[in-house]
């Protein structure tokens, strides 16, 4: 999993930085609350904090419902 530090222009999500997905990638959007309209280069850590193991954990169980098994599936 990985963490991709975005703004909402109030059409799209545009990331920060260049990101690598695939095309229809499944992904987890979190709404950062925030007097700071800009957004931060120190890095995801200074917005969301630490995340424990058992966190990350159920969070890699909740995307592997969204995994494609076969090319027909959805």
């Amino acid at each position: 999993m990985n963490a991709i530090q975005a703004y909402y222009n109030g059409s799209v999500f545009v990331p920060v930085s260049p990101v690598n997905v695939k095309l229809n990638q499944p992904a987890l959007i979190t709404i950062v609350e925030s007097e700071n309209s800009k957004p931060s280069s120190n890095g995801y850590v200074e917005l969301f904090g630490a995340m424990s193991a058992d966190d990350y954990l159920e969070i890699i169980e909740a995307l592997k419902d969204t995994e494609k098994v076969d090319a027909n599936e959805w």
